[in-house]
């Protein structure tokens, strides 16, 4: 149970198939893991959690009414992630960072040449964020599908 399993090179919190196959370091796999040096997941995911709070209190703050905070959270769910996916897109586009990504020392760029990624691949990578499958679905360095599909890469600062 202590080993990953892979489907076509994606790993995946679940066991499926295959096992992994663990490259050496004279491989491309090697060669990425030392451009790029792997993001543990517990930390992408604090990162997530702080955007995902920090779009709750914009929501609770601006866009909800009542006296109670009870009051206020009701129906809030959709106006949350739409704060989520427009500050998300925004700042990672703009600063190569999310609110959640600069407080855990974490940056986004285009994985090809290591530049600041493009709004297209910003948007791409925004919009597969949110489906559920591009959290648990991530490849042997790491990099979830929403990386692979836009070209990117989650680095430290």
């Amino acid at each position: 149970m202590g080993q990953s399993l892979c489907l076509d090179g994606l790993q995946l919190l679940f066991p499926v198939l295959r096992p992994c196959n663990k490259s050496p370091s004279g491989t491309a796999l090697g060669r990425l893991s030392a451009m790029y040096p792997r993001i543990s997941q517990g930390r992408r995911a604090l990162a997530l959690t702080i955007d995902w709070l920090a779009a709750y209190a914009v929501t609770l703050g601006f866009f909800s009414e009542g006296s109670s905070l009870l009051e206020r959270s009701r129906g809030v769910g959709g106006t949350v992630l739409i704060v989520l996916v427009v500050e998300y897109f925004t700042l990672v586009w703009l600063t190569g960072s999310s609110f959640g990504h600069r407080f855990v020392g974490l940056r986004v760029i285009r994985f090809s040449d290591g530049q600041a990624a493009s709004p297209w691949q910003v948007a791409i990578r925004t919009l597969l964020m949110v489906a559920i499958v591009t959290a648990i679905t991530f490849d042997e360095n790491g990099r979830g599908v929403n990386e692979r599909l836009s070209n990117t890469v989650l680095v430290k600062r």
